[in-house]
């Protein structure tokens, strides 16, 4: 009898647990068009054709930026995201691309290593070198992207730890 005593008020304490986990985390940044595509820059790269100027949505690491005289590129090394379109790069990286922006980005905005999402349309191929790997990498036309902070990226992450500690010292 005890045991039903405390189910259910565990179950509901799960459940709001549960429900209020949830809705700390931040809704999606970009709203996916209709026929946005899923695929990820690896699979563009080597397979591009089936995919020709679809929309997507894609984010990781920034690697560099080289301006032009009319245009800026990013490149990403690409990370699966997350349901807040957040790269998450404790997973394994999804390929590189190039993001192209009209007009001059100043690389101090955008330093090696921050995490970045974009929309954008694609743009075809290029063949490039990373180190003296010979790569292909997806290009996509930018039109929004977002530099995450730290603290953006920790938005909607509890920080609640659980585990087992042994403490002592020596006097």
């Amino acid at each position: 009898m005890p045991i039903r005593l405390f189910s259910r008020p565990l179950r509901w304490t799960a459940s709001l647990l549960a429900l209020t986990l949830s809705a700390c985390a931040p809704a999606p940044i970009y709203k996916p068009a209709p026929g946005t595509l899923t695929a990820l820059p690896a699979q563009v790269a080597q397979s591009p054709q089936p995919y020709g100027h679809g929309q997507v949505i894609w984010g990781g690491s920034v690697i560099g930026v080289r301006n032009f005289s009319d245009h800026s590129e990013v490149e990403i090394l690409a990370y699966p995201l997350d349901s807040s379109q957040r790269p998450q790069p404790d997973a394994h990286a999804a390929g590189r691309f190039i993001a192209i922006y009209p007009g001059y980005l100043e690389a101090f905005n955008y330093p090696g290593g921050s995490l970045i999402t974009v929309s954008g349309q694609l743009n075809g191929i290029r063949s490039g070198m990373v180190d003296q790997a010979a790569y292909v990498y997806p290009l996509v036309n930018v039109a929004q992207s977002h530099v995450w902070t730290p603290a953006q990226m920790r938005q909607g992450h509890p920080d609640i730890h659980f585990g087992v500690g042994v403490a002592g010292g020596i006097r």
